[in-house]
This record gives structure tokens, sequence and C-alpha cells, in this order.
């Protein structure tokens, strides 16, 4: 019983200095991750970062995927030659590539 009782207090021991070393070290990353973040290079790329993220790349897989579920309705659509199927899908194709770009060039 003697040899519990010491593991109990023991333990609580350990677990209460180990939280405070743990919140001072925590507290320590945590200002100098603010001091790294508030760097004027790390906000300059978080600058970049935003400015890509508004602007026409982000649009670009949108469109792709737009593209490719119209080449996929034009090749399972039940009218027409396989012929004209295949024309039908160059030409969604080439449109896609087409927007594709445009939207790459903003």
């Amino acid at each position: 019983m003697r040899g519990k009782v010491g593991l109990v207090i023991g333990l609580g021991v350990g677990y209460v200095l180990g939280t405070r070393a743990g919140r001072q070290r925590y507290e320590q990353i945590k200002v100098q991750a603010l001091r790294l973040w508030n760097l004027d290079p790390v906000q300059e790329q978080v600058g970049r970062a935003k400015r890509l993220a508004t602007s026409g790349a982000m649009k670009v897989p949108s469109i792709a995927w737009g593209g490719l579920v119209g080449v996929v309705k034009t090749v399972a659509s039940p009218s027409g030659t396989p012929g004209q199927k295949l024309d039908a899908v160059i030409d969604e194709a080439k449109d896609t590539v087409d927007d594709v770009k445009k939207a790459a060039d903003d």
C-alpha cells in the first residue's frame, strides 16, 4: 500500500512539474513563431501567396475540370456517329485549352 501511495504522489508531482515546464516551453515557442511570422521576408511571401490566390491562376483547375466534363459528356452522348463525336471532342478540347490559356494569362 505504501508503494502505491508513493507512486501516486510521484506521478502527481511529475505531472505538475511537467505541465509547468511544458507551458513555459509552449510560450517560448509561441513567441518565437510570432517573431518569425512578423519578419519582412515572411510577410512578403504571404503577400505573394495572397496575390496568387486572388489571381486567375486559381481558376485554371476549375476551368480544366469543366472542359473535362464537357469532353466526357460529348463522348457519352447517344447521338452522332463516332466520327462526329471525335470532331466534337476535338472542338471541346480546343475550347478548353483556349480557356485555360486565357485564365493563366490573367
